[in-house]
């Protein structure tokens, strides 16, 4: 979900946007009790969350009957481009979605409306830090998400390897994976691109290592765990039972799965709804919580509504905004099973509108679960991360030597922030 994020560069374009500024909800907008009709704009990057936010517009405008929501899609690929651009030239969509990678980045460049109301109490507490900057509330959380262990029931019980349980650690994955694999009906049994969120930053994590410290000022890459939480998806592409770096780029392990040419799959709760309606893995598949390394992890990460600062409908914009963090909005988002609400107690609807899946394994992870790494311009180690690991992946450098190196690069970027 977050394979791909800002390049750099969006520093000194957001640093502009921040310039023409005028403030806080400063565009002038109306009222909130004014009679006028007003339209929002509302982005998102996901069409299959379309329905339930159109949903939930309807919801509002029923107690807002002067204000209407337009949703307004825009591919993940190319949303940050886009939301970089609109900002710059103060035209970007009233309220839309926030990610925690790009959002120190774009509060710090006066984009955001700051201190939206919420009850804090309401959702996941790392969720509601991590939309706080200079302690003020930027960003009304939305949804959260863990990574599980997808696997083919089919071609495991072929393999005469028993389901995955809550109790499996890596020595379990790893002669699962063995057994599955069968080169004559070219069926890889786990794999996984250099994605940190659904791939290593868990196996990091397990291993004991850490990516960034928790001051923000220094890269884990160096350190021996953090090393050894990589070596998890390299050593399974030079044993043969992954599937090769440039395989998985001509089709990514997703798809692989779901045509039956992956036994199993590190990925994240946001993609029961794409197997569910997919034939080949309605039936077919099933999730169980993350194998233990040296301990259990599993990355949790979740988006936030957010407010344009210089909205021309400050009132109704931050009203919506609000309201896209209440109940009655969780739980027309938990209905869908697309994602789980943020808000605490809906998402039991989440876990039963698929029941073909153990779903609740997403949220027996909560206990053990890390936060998703961040700092003030993630994209820019993010950036390092790609070009490093994936020489890693494919064997043209060693992973120690590439994780090092990253360590370095990765350490001088931090040392940028600060200034």
């Amino acid at each position: 979900m977050l394979n791909r994020l800002m390049a750099a560069g969006v520093v000194a374009l957001l640093a502009t946007a921040a310039a023409c500024s005028s403030g806080s909800g400063s565009g002038g907008g109306d009222s909130a009790g004014s009679d006028e009709k007003v339209t929002l704009t509302y982005g998102l990057w996901d069409k299959n969350q379309v329905p339930a936010m159109e949903k939930v517009a309807t919801a509002f405008k029923a107690t807002h009957p002067n204000v209407s929501v337009s949703v307004q899609v825009t591919p993940f690929d190319s949303y940050w481009t886009k939301l970089q651009a609109a900002a710059t030239g103060g035209e970007a969509p009233d309220v839309f979605w926030m990610n925690g990678p790009n959002f120190q980045l774009y509060a710090s460049n006066g984009v955001l409306m700051p201190d939206l109301k919420i009850d804090s109490s309401v959702y996941p507490a790392a969720l509601v830090k991590l939309y706080q900057y200079n302690g003020k509330q930027f960003g009304v959380p939305k949804d959260f998400d863990t990574i599980g262990l997808w696997y083919n029931k089919k071609i495991l019980d072929a393999a005469g390897i028993k389901h995955p349980t809550p109790g499996w650690t890596w020595a379990d994955v790893r002669s699962a994976a063995k057994k599955a694999t069968n080169p004559a009906k070219g069926v890889y049994g786990l794999g996984g691109l250099p994605a940190g969120q659904e791939n290593f930053y868990n196996t990091i994590y397990q291993a004991g290592g850490y990516v960034i410290s928790p001051d923000g000022k220094r890269s884990g890459y160096d350190d021996p765990n953090t090393i050894e939480g990589l070596k998890f998806w390299t050593d399974l592409i030079q044993e043969g039972t992954s599937p090769s770096m440039q395989e998985m780029s001509d089709t990514e392990p997703l798809k692989m799965f779901e045509s039956g040419k992956l036994a199993m799959l590190y990925s994240g709760s946001w993609n029961a709804v794409e197997l569910a309606h997919n034939a080949n893995t309605a039936k077919s598949v099933d999730v169980a919580p993350l194998p233990a390394g040296e301990k259990k992890a599993t990355v949790i990460h979740g988006l936030a509504n957010v407010v344009f600062d210089r909205t021309k409908h400050p009132e109704q914009a931050k009203q919506f905004a609000e309201f896209l963090g209440s109940k009655q909005a969780a739980d027309i988002q938990a209905s869908t099973g697309i994602v789980i609400p943020a808000y605490n107690g809906t998402q039991q609807a989440w876990v039963k509108a698929f029941p073909q899946y153990h779903l609740q394994s997403f949220l027996d992870e909560l206990p053990f679960a890390v936060p998703y790494p961040i700092s003030k311009n993630t994209a820019a180690w993010n950036t390092l991360e790609t070009d490093l690991l994936t020489k890693a992946w494919s064997g043209s450098m060693p992973v120690d030597q590439a994780a090092r190196q990253l360590a370095t690069e990765m350490n001088q970027e931090l040392a940028k922030e600060g200034k």
